[in-house]
């Protein structure tokens, strides 16, 4: 059984950017639903300050993360002057082909941006809408 990536980035807005952020968030959203059809959460948040946005993912494997990264690499160029991305998380056990892309992602948005990897030691995790978890 293969098993599920959580991947958080963390990001500050660039001054002044806030606006045009807003715009890329709505489009990266739109063409990560549309071009990475097994990624199960794709969610981005702002801070109330709109000085801090964090992005979470939870894909059904490193697979599906590594799919997302190749597909989503064109866009990502977009962001550069709209964040600076400080922190990655990545939760489970990522294939060393994600590893990698997820490093070049650093190197374009953060330069400096830190990646940790932390493994899975206990729990579940279930996906099911509320609706469908009560019929």
């Amino acid at each position: 059984m293969s098993e599920p990536i959580i991947v958080v980035d963390s990001s500050d807005v660039r001054a002044g950017r806030l606006p045009d952020l807003k715009l890329a968030i709505h489009g990266m959203t739109e063409f990560v639903e549309r071009n990475v059809p097994r990624a199960l959460t794709y969610r981005v948040y702002l801070d109330r300050a709109g000085t801090r946005m964090t992005v979470v993912q939870i894909h059904p494997d490193s697979k599906s993360m590594e799919v997302h990264m190749e597909v989503s690499a064109p866009v990502f160029r977009s962001f550069v002057d709209l964040i600076q991305l400080s922190m990655i998380d990545v939760y489970g056990a990522p294939s060393d082909e994600l590893l990698e892309r997820l490093r070049a992602k650093t190197r374009l948005l953060g330069g400096g941006a830190t990646m940790r990897v932390h493994e899975f030691e206990a729990g579940f995790i279930r996906l099911q809408r509320e609706s469908a978890a009560s019929s």
